[in-house]
């Protein structure tokens, strides 16, 4: 496979990565927290400036014509800066769902309006009774006179509480955890029916609590046939997270070489004993070997095949979780008590860390679901 980066890729990597250096600084993420949606207008604008918001879509559907390896580029920027907008939700998450579901209608209207920054997208698949079962979905629509309505609990929808549209899964037939019988569904989040309780993630980011009521729907692609659509964009939502924690580990492994090379003891640095030395070249290995799995995620994303697919994303996600276990507790421990204050910043990386990987599995999780399919390669 060839890692190597186009000239434009290499402009976006470049571009991204200033935008996030000049305005991420730790402070200026702590003033965004305190604006009423969690994060910043101002910067979500500029991303729709930049042609952020419209990177993966296809021209013809008013995107820009990216693909798997521009959403890595921009995700692992993101995972550096800790940023709080909700781009995976709105463009990789729900994004991804108008790409593979969508009629050309529908997309023809939504994916212009992500572009521009004026509607943002959440997801609601989720419930409580489902862990990581995709296919567990209570949530019902039902069909009278031509219209659909859907009725049910959505659970850690991400960034929904400020979500102007929802893309609810909801069952129109078939058993509790059947594959079959799943469709996808364009919720107004401010129709009648809808009701949504926000909070804060552990990461500081924002998730919601969702209850449908006979709410009015309209379907995406075919209602009953959407679970391989979900399942691919899932597998795309997990390589683009892979990058963003590829970015926060580096980000936890630089800021932890600051702090050996400036704390003291003893009359001299701490980072001149050797044994510390030693301890800060495991967090390069297992971020390396993290980087290599997400790039490899990256490639994968966009194979037909949903078997191999399926196990090359396990496999990536049990190793962000290797590493980001050792990098997360390897930083912490390296800058002793500081390292858990909420003043500091490295404890802040680790929490976004632990986000990541509990997002669609753990790491055991996922071995176990690749020891079932028999192994990275095919069995």
């Amino acid at each position: 496979m060839d890692f190597d980066l186009s000239e434009e890729q290499s402009l976006l990597k470049d571009s991204v990565e200033k935008l996030i250096l000049q305005n991420y600084d730790f402070e200026q993420r702590k003033k965004y927290l305190k604006l009423p949606e969690g994060f910043s207008p101002d910067l979500w604008a500029r991303y729709a400036e930049m042609g952020l918001l419209g990177l993966p879509f296809a021209e013809a559907d008013g995107g820009f014509g990216g693909g798997a390896v521009e959403t890595m580029i921009v995700m692992e920027a993101f995972g550096r800066g800790l940023v709080l907008e909700p781009y995976f939700a709105t463009v990789v998450l729900a994004g991804g769902l108008l790409r593979h579901a969508a009629s050309p209608a529908q997309r023809a209207e939504l994916i212009p309006a992500i572009a521009a920054g004026t509607l943002r997208l959440a997801f609601a698949h989720a419930e409580r009774q489902a862990r990581y079962d995709l296919a567990d979905v209570t949530t019902a629509a039902r069909e009278s006179a031509g219209a659909w309505r859907v009725s049910g609990e959505k659970s850690l929808v991400l960034a929904g509480e400020h979500a102007d549209r929802l893309i609810v899964s909801a069952r129109v037939s078939g058993a509790q955890r059947a594959h079959d019988g799943i469709g996808l569904f364009l919720v107004d989040a401010k129709a009648p029916g809808v009701s949504r309780r926000g909070y804060a993630l552990q990461d500081a980011t924002r998730a919601a609590e969702i209850s449908l009521s006979d709410t009015q729907a309209i379907p995406l692609g075919v209602p009953g046939e959407a679970f391989p659509v979900i399942a691919r964009v899932v597998d795309e939502a997990i390589a683009a997270l892979c990058a963003e924690a590829v970015g926060v580990m580096a980000a936890m492994h630089e800021v932890t070489l600051d702090y050996l090379r400036t704390r003291k003891q003893f009359g001299r640095a701490i980072g001149q004993f050797q044994v510390l030395q030693h301890r800060a070249v495991d967090m390069l290995v297992a971020i390396e070997q993290a980087r290599s799995m997400a790039m490899f995620a990256t490639m994968m994303a966009a194979e037909a095949d949903a078997t191999d697919r399926r196990r090359a994303m396990a496999a990536a996600k049990i190793q962000i979780g290797r590493s980001g276990h050792k990098v997360g507790q390897e930083a912490i421990q390296l800058h002793g008590g500081i390292g858990m204050t909420m003043e500091y910043k490295v404890g802040h990386y680790f929490k976004r860390m632990t986000m990541i990987e509990l997002l669609f599995g753990d790491a055991d999780h996922h071995l176990a679901e690749l020891a079932a399919m028999g192994g990275l390669i095919g069995g």
